[in-house]
């Protein structure tokens, strides 16, 4: 089981990459680089992105935590420590930001859209303390550019005039450095509700 001391960085990210693929790869390097500062890499516990991260945090010696749903008929990969089961689809998606220190976005479809506004939106709007958020790459800048585009632009209390929310990362290496100077800034992080769990066995 987790320990309420650890920081837990949360990574979302696409099903679709296979182990030959960049992005698979990326994750994969991400999930290493993650574990080697010592933090739990938290993900969605699937295939794609989220396995590759699980699977370069545990061949670095690190620790992973999953969230799934009972609503997907996959099951965790096998680079999972612990497993978070809840309900829903929606259960899931707060309970992967709840879990969070830290968000990491790879690329990814609809899914991690929606993780990335979920998030966004919340610290937007002031519903959750500050919390690094980065994106990973290019791939969401447009997205990105676009929104902030009419949130800098239109007198509104809920904005990023006072600083931009999402930080973007070129390689995981820098988005470890920027999780390390926010960590380091932050102080000791805040306990977080748990569901139900259902421990992995190793294999």
């Amino acid at each position: 089981m987790m320990k309420r001391s650890e920081q837990i960085v949360t990574v979302f990210g696409s099903s679709r990459p296979r182990p030959d693929d960049p992005q698979y790869l990326s994750a994969r390097a991400l999930g290493a680089a993650l574990a080697g500062k010592g933090w739990v890499v938290c993900s969605g516990g699937y295939a794609g992105v989220m396995e590759a991260v699980s699977r370069g945090a545990k061949e670095a010696g690190g620790r992973t935590l999953a969230v799934t749903a009972h609503c997907f008929s996959s099951r965790a990969n096998r680079w999972i420590d612990e497993e978070i089961c809840v309900d829903t689809w929606q259960e899931r998606l707060f309970e992967l930001i709840a879990r969070g220190h830290g968000y990491i976005a790879c690329p990814g479809g609809t899914g991690t859209l929606v993780e990335l506004a979920v998030v966004w939106e919340m610290l937007n709007k002031r519903v959750m303390r500050k919390k690094p958020m980065i994106v990973l790459g290019k791939f969401w800048q447009p997205v990105i550019e676009c929104v902030r585009e009419i949130e800098v632009c239109h007198d509104s209390r809920w904005n990023e005039r006072d600083g931009q929310l999402i930080y973007s990362a070129g390689t995981p290496e820098d988005a470890v450095e920027f999780l390390s100077s926010s960590f380091g800034a932050a102080g000791t992080p805040t306990k977080t509700k748990a569901f139900r769990r259902r421990k992995i066995p190793a294999t």
